[in-house]
């Protein structure tokens, strides 16, 4: 009986301690960022409270944004990257270290010095002077110095102003530091950077207001947990989070999307899609750590919907006509896909469907969709109208439905002879059904895409629409009985 009671003990002990194990684990999650360094006193903060909050440790590097990226590309691990300068991200991109991508501020560059400007400098003029000491950052390591070459540069005035740089430091950091401890006179630095000084000042120089830069970081294709780095990539750039920190000490952050651990995204989409973008959304889905609420239906029902006051995050249309119809409560609206408008009917073709005009012979049981629930349906009349046989041909049709798949379904029944759908409803099917091609440049739908003026999670879902229009993706479609339309311009960050 003592063993018994002993061996149970022991068991119990060796629970505790596993349990307390995976707890241990859990609250050690790390996460690696590499973090420009002028952005270190907000940065610092919100990974506290994240930590605080979480209990997830972010490890934070910092250095010159062109330093970091050495670094990373050297290293070929971590998780998140933040530069100052958004060219720094693209470069990371093009070199395939990168993945989603967010913006969090803007930076610009001015001329600091000691408070109450005690040598009276007003321009970039009053620095061409042996007697006042500069400092500016290495523009081969830090964004400010990349960007203050790239002005004077432009301007040709880049040799002419390298003789009165007194030192060039690898951080904007320094550069401020020096300037407030008098080893410089004057340094060139950021904005949100100098308003991390009380003992500083600065002067805007107004050519230099275009070359206003955007802070941004992304997932590294190192990560190892992309949807906890995600989820801190949300958290820091959220606008009841991250961004009041940014707010409060000076820098301009972006409008951000609303915080919420776990998010939802509303996504209407047009039946004809629901194929070629599911799997898509399910692997966005696990990635983020979000819930994409989908719903499927005929582009005139969800247009209704929209117009009575729903509010989807994001509308995929099954043609550009019922965009159109909403298009005030959506921006960054985007071509993606096209399909084919066609005749389909049973494998053998029994009833010798050949043309629009086949459609027309007395006792031919037709299906089409209908107009008012339906972008298909509204296609089809429209079709109808333009070819003069509206009337001959809707004397057949035994049945509307507001999506196209229904009347598949009820031709591979026997329910129908003919049905009038989108090529992309019988991409699956084809070795079913006979498919008959409208020679009509009327009988093509064009799908696009938009994102809700007034969501709350406008960069989230911006990033589903990136993977919805991605070279994977794209696969997807083609597989799906689509025709691809590359994105007509990039979407705004």
């Amino acid at each position: 009986m003592k063993n018994i009671l002993r061996n149970s003990y022991i068991m119990l002990i060796a629970l505790l301690l596993a349990c307390k194990g995976q707890g241990n684990k859990e609250a050690a999650e790390e996460l690696t960022m590499y973090c420009a360094a002028g952005m270190k006193p907000a940065v610092e903060q919100i990974a506290k409270a994240y930590q605080k909050e979480y209990g997830v440790n972010v490890n934070l590097q910092y250095g010159g944004s062109g330093t970091l990226l050495s670094n990373i590309l050297v290293a070929n691990q971590g998780d998140l990257y933040l530069a100052a300068d958004e060219s720094y991200i693209q470069k990371a991109q093009e070199k395939g270290l990168l993945d989603e991508t967010q913006p969090l501020a803007y930076l610009k560059p001015v001329i600091a010095v000691k408070a109450n400007n005690p040598l009276k400098i007003k321009s970039l003029a009053d620095l061409k002077n042996k007697d006042i000491k500069l400092a500016i950052a290495n523009p081969e390591a830090a964004s400010i110095g990349k960007v203050l070459k790239k002005i004077l540069t432009q301007s040709g005035e880049w040799e002419e102003f390298k003789p009165f740089i007194e030192v060039m430091k690898p951080t904007v950091n320094e550069v401020a530091n020096d300037v407030k401890i008098g080893t410089v006179d004057a340094g060139i630095i950021w904005d949100a950077v100098a308003n991390q000084y009380p003992e500083l000042e600065y002067i805007e120089v107004p050519e230099w207001q275009k070359y206003t830069q955007q802070v941004t970081f992304g997932v590294l294709k190192s990560t190892k947990n992309p949807t906890a780095a995600l989820k801190f990539m949300r958290y820091l750039s959220a606008r009841d989070k991250g961004l009041t920190t940014f707010s409060s000490l000076g820098y301009e952050p972006i409008e951000g999307d609303v915080w919420n651990e776990k998010p939802e995204i509303l996504f209407y989409s047009g039946g004809v899609n629901r194929l070629a973008v599911d799997k898509t959304i399910q692997e966005f889905e696990k990635r983020e750590g979000v819930e994409v609420v989908r719903v499927y239906n005929g582009c005139g029902i969800l247009v209704s919907q929209i117009r009575s006051g729903q509010k989807p995050d994001a509308y995929l249309s099954c043609d550009v006509t019922f965009m159109d119809q909403v298009e005030d409560s959506f921006q960054e609206i985007n071509n993606v896909s096209s399909t084919d408008i066609v005749i389909v009917t049973d494998i053998d073709n029994s009833k010798k469907i050949v043309d629009l005009e086949s459609l027309t012979r007395s006792g031919l049981k037709l299906g089409v969709c209908n107009p008012k629930q339906s972008a298909l349906g509204a296609l089809t009349v429209n079709m109808l109208d333009k070819v003069g046989l509206t009337e001959d041909i809707m004397k057949n049709v035994v049945v509307q439905t507001p999506t196209a798949d229904l009347l598949v379904n009820q031709l591979r029944t026997g329910a129908l002879d003919a049905a009038i759908v989108y090529a992309a409803n019988v991409a699956q099917v084809l070795d079913k059904v006979t498919v008959v091609k409208i020679e009509r440049k009327e009988a093509t739908a064009t799908q696009n895409i938009g994102i809700n003026t007034s969501s709350k999670y406008k960069y989230l879902t911006r990033r589903l629409y990136q993977k919805i229009t991605s070279e994977t993706s794209q696969q997807s479609y083609l597989a799906n009985g689509f025709s691809w339309i590359s994105p007509e311009k990039q979407l705004l960050q």
